[in-house]
């Protein structure tokens, strides 16, 4: 989202608090193939509460795990979330976007808790004002320098470079909107859940209505049977995945309890926006994250919010060969994917 003036490719990098997410895609002519895709798990505690904390270890990862995949281009998308991102639909008086850009500093002093001289901003115009046409809706998104530069720093030790910063929640929209087919009237929620943060993005015909990120994620998961069942962190982390598979009642039992507190907050923010949205209701929820595998939260999720839960699938319709890409791999890795495969959908410049 912010940055830079032409259209080169760039690979999509998503930087989580667990793993390194790497994909490339080549357009052609609107349709994607795809040309890379790859995973690999960070240290623990490389990332902390969305910070960089070890952005050498960090910088190695993406650096081997980019040379290993075989990819040269050296333009990278990536996205952040979570505390250090302000997102705020706001209504402002009808004008030009070039008139907005020159204004968009001022305008945009009273909606960020932040100095305006520390953050980063971008806006959209989305649409004129329903309840006054002289007004226009504008969603404005800000994030503080610092976190920016941490980036730009781990990309450049890397030997890459940042040309195009996103938001977790638009990535996930541009993946959803490229791989699968939808009404333009529906109100859809797309929920990404990953390692410590779930991004909530409430979308129609393209337009985001309600964004917000929450501090919860699969390590919930971890940290419950680790201490319900006394077991170590790997351990449970393998619990957790495999779950599914196993007889293990005590293990299930923890992970149901924890799908409760994810589905419980989901509904709470679907709620919210149901409440504040007049007429327009939720018709259908997409799931993407590592925990869209985990043992009945899908289910779960359905049951809490009474609608369909789907798991989006970033690789629907994105063209490959089954040559350079086993089926079976990408159907493992494509929970973790929607984040990487958006981002690698953006070129540098792109508004």
């Amino acid at each position: 989202m912010f940055l830079f003036k032409n259209k080169k490719e760039v690979v999509g990098i998503d930087i989580g608090s667990s793993s390194v997410k790497v994909v490339q895609l080549k357009n052609n002519n609107g349709s994607f193939q795809l040309l890379n895709a790859g995973i690999y798990p960070l240290p623990p505690e490389a990332i902390v509460d969305n910070t960089l904390m070890d952005s050498s270890s960090i910088a190695r990862v993406v650096k081997n795990l980019v040379a290993s995949l075989g990819i040269k281009i050296k333009d990278v998308a990536c996205s952040i979330s979570g505390n250090s991102v302000i997102i705020r639909k706001i209504v402002l008086p009808a004008m030009p976007q070039e008139e907005l850009e020159d204004q968009i500093s001022w305008e945009a002093e009273q909606y960020i808790p932040f100095d305006i001289n520390d953050v980063n901003m971008d806006f959209q115009i989305l649409s004129p004002d329903s309840n006054d046409p002289s007004k226009m809706n504008v969603l404005l998104v800000a994030s503080k320098k610092d976190i920016i530069n941490d980036y730009l720093a781990v990309f450049s030790e890397a030997g890459m470079k940042l040309s195009v910063v996103d938001i977790d929640s638009f990535a996930v929209q541009n993946a959803f909107e490229v791989n699968h087919d939808y009404n333009s009237e529906d109100i859809l929620a797309l929920v990404n859940i990953g390692a410590s943060i779930m991004n909530i993005n409430v979308i129609k015909d393209g337009i985001t209505l309600f964004t917000r990120d929450v501090q919860m994620g699969g390590n919930l998961y971890t940290e419950e049977i680790q201490k319900q069942l006394g077991l170590s962190s790997s351990d449970a982390e393998t619990g957790k995945l495999l779950a599914h598979e196993s007889n293990n009642t005590p293990l299930q039992n923890v992970i149901l309890k924890v799908n409760e507190t994810i589905s419980q907050e989901i509904r709470r923010s679907l709620d919210f926006y149901n409440s504040t949205a007049s007429d327009e209701r939720i018709s259908g929820v997409f799931i993407s994250g590592g925990c869209s595998k985990v043992y009945n939260l899908i289910g779960t999720i359905s049951e809490k919010i009474g609608l369909k839960v789907e798991r989006l699938n970033p690789f629907a319709k994105l063209k490959y060969t089954e040559k350079d890409f086993d089926p079976e791999f990408l159907q493992e890795i494509a929970p973790f994917m929607a984040v990487p495969v958006g981002l690698a959908i953006r070129r540098v410049g792109d508004k």
